[in-house]
């Protein structure tokens, strides 16, 4: 047991703890709060691939009036899968799609922590990053 414990002191002091060692794809997993602090967005995963929804909006009630889909825009923002299919791949999350509410427009996206994992940078683009936008979502 006095080893054990020794051990654990050492790899903390080293920089690596248990927690840390877990995962780090799940970095990205929990609630993030929008740039415009207008929604709550709970990012979780499903099999391998993360997901984001959106928990909390500043206008309840409020409708995906700008969903191309017209069956949807009667569909209420709260509960509204935003983020999907997202792979981690090297200390980012690619290959997924971003719904932006505002604008009813679907993107290609990238996700990265940044801050030590208190700053999501969101880069939404179409055909390649370098066309496109970066949003920063922070933690509550």
């Amino acid at each position: 047991m006095k080893y054990l414990s020794t051990l654990v002191l050492l790899l903390s002091l080293a920089g690596f703890s248990p927690l840390s060692a877990q995962s780090k794809s799940d970095a990205i997993l929990g609630e993030w709060i929008s740039e415009l602090k207008d929604a709550r967005i709970n990012i979780y995963k499903q099999g391998d691939a993360y997901h984001g929804k959106i928990v909390w909006n500043k206008t309840p009630g409020r409708k995906d009036e700008k969903n191309p889909d017209s069956s949807l825009r009667n569909r209420d923002i709260l509960g509204t899968v935003i983020l999907k299919n997202f792979k981690y791949k090297d200390g980012s999350w690619e290959d997924g799609t971003i719904y932006d509410p505002h604008s009813g427009k679907t993107y290609s996206c990238i996700l990265k922590t940044r801050d030590q994992h208190k700053v999501l940078d969101i880069r939404g683009y179409v055909g390649i990053t370098l066309l496109g936008r970066t949003s920063l979502w922070t933690r509550p």
